[in-house]
């Protein structure tokens, strides 16, 4: 079933209810969302579920094998960008979310969350200009690992924004947007897509979207996080 057109004639409704080609760029956590700063809060405890993630990097897929639509970003500068899923179209990700129980519950607690992830950057990889395909989610960032050495940085269409380890942002993924990473180092950071504060009607259809893509999208995208990457003899065979 393709859902596509449906997704796009909502989310231009919602981009002309957030105010059309006037909408906000980036966003006040405190005034928009405060219940992301439990995260920021507990920032110490989900770099330790992190590291821990981190112990066995041969698990971690590339973005496109978990979701091949973000294959013309994901795979289309060298190195890898990978992911970690905790939470899918409204649904936790296991064995993932298991292995990180503390930011898994601090996840539960936040309303509306639509996904969440840790996104793992290798030294030098950028991901080209693009536009996040739906307008019903914010997305917020919290810095995790980012190297000294010139510090990765996201343009969200005439913003820039540098990240900082145990500092958030929060922003309309459906925006143009890019990274620049010219670092040595990983960019880690936690990333929560939850759904954008609307009127009332917008909000019911929002939820409506989300629990459709969680059955015709998700749970492919939760199939596929629950399978071991393969190893890099198995990629090439």
């Amino acid at each position: 079933m393709n859902t596509k057109p449906i997704q796009e004639a909502v989310s231009k409704w919602f981009k002309q209810t957030a105010g059309g080609e006037q909408r906000p760029v980036l966003f006040d956590i405190d005034e928009t969302y405060p219940a992301l700063r439990s995260l920021d809060n507990s920032y110490a405890d989900i770099r330790a579920e992190l590291d821990g993630v981190l112990a066995d990097r041969s698990t971690l897929p590339a973005y496109h094998d978990l979701d091949p639509d973000q294959a013309t970003i994901s795979n289309a500068t060298p190195n890898e960008w990978k992911i970690f899923y905790l939470w899918a179209m409204g649904e936790r990700a296991e064995p993932n979310a298991s292995k990180c129980p503390k930011t898994t519950a601090l996840l539960a607690s936040i309303p509306n969350v639509f996904q969440a992830f840790f996104s793992i950057l290798e030294p030098g990889k950028s991901i080209p200009e693009h536009e996040g395909p739906y307008c019903g989610y914010l997305r917020y960032h919290l810095g995790l690992k980012v190297p000294d050495d010139a510090p990765p940085s996201i343009r969200v269409k005439d913003e820039w924004y540098t990240w900082q380890e145990n500092e958030s942002m929060l922003f309309d993924d459906s925006w143009s947007h890019e990274v620049v990473n010219n670092s040595t180092g990983e960019r880690i950071v936690l990333i929560v897509d939850v759904l954008r504060p609307m009127p009332l009607p917008q909000t019911i259809v929002n939820k409506g979207v989300a629990l459709a893509a969680r059955y015709v999208y998700g749970r492919k995208v939760l199939e596929r996080a629950a399978r071991p990457a393969p190893k890099p003899a198995e990629a090439k065979a």
